[in-house]
């Protein structure tokens, strides 16, 4: 008898998303005899029972699609008993012997809560974010298309800063990780990369290095800033942030943003360069995946599929070196992977 499979997409959208659905369809309904439904809108769908068909036919074509075809929200359905007890009870109505849930940290968060609560609750997790913030994985599907793009935007900045003799401080996603920013600054040739994980001085670790700059002759600089990034400030080790809006969403994140439009400012007042700021924001996650997207999100679809056949629940999917393969749900995947100490050395190598 074949299984009937859930598949939905939670939390922010990102390049890959549709690879995925595409791996999972494929692989489970030729190999494994596996007949797929598509939960709408995330956990939403879940709790209000709105869903679509899946099958080879109308997945064929959407690898290059960005975004997801399932559509997506910030959904929380762990957030209290009724609406957890609501998911599983849905998760039984529609018929469903197992979820493939593909998220970031909020939507496993939810999969893994509502598993432990309810083990008839079979789930397999895809971890999703650009931000590669994810533990237990060596990388998540979506990060390489939002470097790329963010090296791209770099290299179009680096044009008109020197052009126009100017500093430009250029925003990127990043609330707990530096990932993007390192990466992209790096490749980018930023002359300033400032990262959550390392709160800064605006001083001794701004200031300073584009005065350094401009009066060896350089005639432009580039700051590469994170979201997420921490100001320094007396008495406070772990630095402040730069709110767009402290209102919370339904998993208790506020809404960064700001911190290039600040900086940039700052900077201009207190070096005498002038001095522009740009935010990438969601330019980062929209449009077609990279190629190495395409295909680690398909090998990610395709081992969530052979999962589910194989009958595991509460495990996700990782890459592990060169292997796909699942691994058991834990508190694990609530941790943040931050950026190790030997990457944040390398962040004033090049403002000198």
């Amino acid at each position: 008898m074949s299984k009937k499979v859930g598949i939905l997409t939670g939390g922010g959208d990102c390049p890959g998303l549709n690879g995925v659905i595409r791996g999972a369809v494929f692989r489970g309904s030729e190999r494994h005899d596996l007949e797929f439904v598509g939960i709408k809108f995330g956990w939403k769908g879940l709790l209000e029972k709105d869903t679509m068909p899946l099958s080879r036919d109308n997945v064929r074509d959407i690898l290059a699609v960005g975004g997801t075809i399932l559509r997506t929200s910030r959904t929380n359905p762990a957030k209290s008993e009724e609406s957890a007890k609501l998911a599983v009870e849905n998760f039984h109505q529609l018929g469903l012997d197992a979820l493939i849930a593909i998220g970031g940290e909020d939507t496993l968060g939810a999969a893994y809560s509502l598993w432990q609560t309810d083990s008839s609750f079979a789930v397999v997790g895809v971890p999703k974010t650009i931000d590669n913030d994810l533990s237990g994985t060596d990388l998540t599907f979506g990060f390489d298309t939002a470097i790329n793009i963010a090296v791209e935007s770099i290299d179009r900045l680096v044009t008109t800063a020197r052009s126009h003799n100017r500093v430009l401080v250029v925003e990127l996603m990043g609330r707990h990780a530096g990932w993007i920013t390192i990466e992209a600054g790096l490749a980018g040739a930023a002359d300033i990369i400032l990262i959550p994980e390392r709160p800064f001085d605006i001083e001794t670790d701004v200031f300073e290095p584009l005065k350094a700059l401009r009066a060896s002759g350089r005639e432009y600089a580039i700051v590469a800033v994170s979201e997420g990034a921490k100001l320094k400030v007396k008495h406070d080790l772990d630095g402040s942030i730069f709110l767009q809006q402290a209102e919370r969403d339904e998993f208790g994140h506020i809404r960064l943003g700001g911190i290039a439009k600040a900086l940039s400012k700052e900077i201009e007042e207190n070096t005498g360069w002038e001095s522009r700021h740009v935010v990438l924001g969601h330019l980062q996650r929209g449009g077609a995946p990279s190629a190495f997207d395409r295909y680690i999100s398909t090998r990610f679809g395709i081992a969530a599929a052979d999962a589910v056949a194989e009958g595991k629940s509460g495990v996700m999917v990782a890459l592990r070196g060169l292997k796909v393969e699942p691994i058991p749900m834990t508190d694990e995947i609530k941790e943040i992977k931050r950026v190790p100490d030997e990457l944040i050395d390398l962040l004033g190598l090049f403002s000198k």
